[in-house]
């Protein structure tokens, strides 16, 4: 996968902003053509425009609501339909909920597993098969750097476990699928600079602390770019002075919507 990415095609999820959408930059930066989806059709929209514009590569914007079953298959076929292909497959949607356990929405915990579990995996079933017939393909997973802390940290353990349950089925996709040409990277970021955390409030004493997506793009860049034998199974990301092991967040929050 490292050679040749100049027309390969990517599905990049939670596009529209963050750091979804700074990794459909990076691959758009590659030559790669694109399909990006993410639930806000306005944003999204303007994303596509933007990496279009900026890097000259065909982008396809889907709106997609990762938790429904129907708009993953929708995302799946309609990329096919319109590219033939998928060579590399981003899942990087995400939602976040902290909060002392007792005190949890019991419906955010539906929230957390269909957005950051079952969303990534099934999309990942949709589109393995095709990479499996061309003997080729690259599945990135933006995990999270708290999957490092045992025990997770306090008032994320609900989204941290299940970040815990993505990483190992990364790990155990790679090994089952390593004999078809395929990579599997997961990415362990810390906490970063985006829309999510800039609406959080006193994220930080020091917001310099905060990464910016650059890093996760390099990481992202690196695997997609490493030798044909080469798989980066886990890149970690982590803030040099910022630490999982004491709460970084607050535990009630105004999330954004989208």
């Amino acid at each position: 996968m490292g050679e040749g990415l100049k027309g390969k095609v990517a599905i990049v999820t939670g596009a529209s902003r963050g750091i979804g959408k700074s990794l459909a930059l990076t691959a758009a930066s590659l030559g790669i053509n694109l399909t990006i989806a993410a639930r806000n059709e306005g944003p999204l929209k303007e994303a596509a425009a933007e990496i279009s514009n900026k890097h000259k590569v065909d982008v396809l914007a889907l709106p997609c609501d990762v938790t429904q079953l129907v708009d993953l298959e929708n995302l799946a076929n309609k990329t096919k339909e319109k590219f033939s292909r998928v060579d590399i497959l981003i899942n990087c949607a995400g939602v976040s909920s902290q909060y002392p356990f007792q005190n949890q929405p019991i419906e955010d915990l539906e929230k957390l597993a269909h957005t950051n579990y079952l969303g990534y995996v099934r999309l990942i079933r949709l589109v393995i098969n095709d990479m499996i017939k061309q003997k080729s393909g690259a599945i990135i997973n933006i995990v999270s750097g708290s999957t490092l802390v045992d025990p997770v940290p306090r008032n994320f353990i609900v989204y941290s476990s299940l970040k815990v349950g993505l990483r190992a089925f990364s790990k155990g996709l790679f090994w089952e699928l390593r004999d078809h040409g395929i990579k599997v990277t997961s990415i362990l970021p810390g906490v970063t600079d985006t829309d999510l955390t800039g609406k959080l409030e006193n994220v930080t004493s020091d917001t310099s602390r905060l990464m910016s997506t650059k890093a996760i793009e390099d990481a992202v860049k690196f695997a997609l770019t490493v030798p044909a034998n080469v798989c980066p199974l886990e890149i970690s990301v982590i803030n040099q002075q910022t630490p999982w092991v004491a709460p970084i967040i607050p535990f009630k929050q105004q999330h954004p919507d989208k």
